[in-house]
């Protein structure tokens, strides 16, 4: 059954990408929902490492776009770390080349250069980048929305086309899979070992020679071990000897991290797809159904820019 609603807009789903969606509709004054199954803190958002850099994302030219409208958003907010949890950190994406990211991104990150050899050992590129703590940015997320005058409800939606609101936003992630339905979304499986820093102030993301990942990320009070990309797996239960090599490659680039008491182990599961799905689709009864979906690992870093876009999609015609 359809419900009737006095909401302008309904936007499904209450992790990073509906929460910025939501806002940014908020913010340009319209009255705005959220249905959500979980709360933030349980969301595969909350899982992120979370460094900003287009990850497995496509199309590459929209998602470069989406980024870089993001990386505005995450400086202005780095000059509150403590309230937005968004940093300025530096480090170095190792096997990165140099060259496509002065192309597409020189112009807004000056700084990015060839790593030396006592930053890196093998052929790397330095840069500073926002790196989000997660179990801050998704909390003050939520309370912008609703300072803005959003709503949030806990609800499971069924039926995309049952809800009542002139303009619903898809922004449910792996769970367009089913709901959609949407074949193409796939989950992606990243495990992660959280530990407590042993005086680790950059960040440092790098593949070896059997295609194997291994990154660490300092947030505040501990350091964020990773990492997996198993597709199609759909289990959240850790893997302790997944666990284990993950610390094991990390300490492999800085061995003080063999030594670091495990606080706690994380899975989420990246909702996957061969391309973003951002989308105005007009229902049969004249209704406005946005898609905004199948970010994989990039949502923190695009979402601000597909959130934008999502709220353009969402005006009136």
């Amino acid at each position: 059954m359809k419900s009737e609603l006095k909401d302008d807009v309904v936007v499904v789903g209450g992790g990073v990408i509906g929460l910025t969606t939501a806002l940014a509709l908020a913010e340009r004054g319209r009255r705005v929902r959220v249905w959500t199954r979980d709360p933030v803190e349980r969301t595969t958002s909350a899982v992120a490492g979370a460094l900003w850099w287009p990850y497995a994302i496509e199309p590459a030219e929209s998602a470069h776009t989406w980024a870089l409208r993001s990386l505005d958003v995450y400086e202005e907010l780095a000059g509150s770390p403590e309230a937005t949890g968004v940093r300025m950190v530096e480090g170095v994406q190792g096997e990165a080349d140099l060259d496509r990211a002065v192309a597409w991104a020189g112009a807004r990150l000056p700084g990015l250069r060839v790593a030396t050899d006592e930053e890196y050992s093998g052929t790397g590129m330095w840069a500073r980048l926002p790196l989000i703590d997660m179990s801050t940015h998704l909390p003050w997320l939520r309370e912008r929305f609703l300072s803005a005058g959003g709503m949030i409800e806990t609800r499971t939606v069924s039926d995309l086309a049952g809800i009542g609101a002139p303009v619903a936003v898809n922004c449910t992630g792996l769970g367009a899979r089913e709901l959609v339905p949407d074949t193409l979304v796939r989950p992606v499986r990243g495990q992660l070992v959280i530990v407590e820093n042993p005086g680790i102030r950059t960040w440092l993301v790098s593949t070896d020679a059997a295609g194997e990942t291994a990154y660490f990320f300092p947030q505040p009070g501990r350091l964020v071990l990773g990492g997996t990309a198993d597709e199609d797996d759909w289990s959240l239960e850790p893997d302790p000897a997944v666990a284990e090599a993950i610390v094991r490659r990390c300490a492999a680039l800085r061995p003080e991290i063999a030594g670091a008491r495990v606080l706690e182990h994380r899975v989420g599961l990246r909702p996957a797809r061969g391309a973003v799905r951002l989308e105005r689709e007009l229902l049969p009864d004249g209704r406005v159904l946005v898609h905004n979906y199948g970010h994989g690992g990039a949502g923190v870093t695009v979402a601000w820019g597909c959130a934008e876009e999502a709220a353009g999609l969402a005006a009136p015609s």
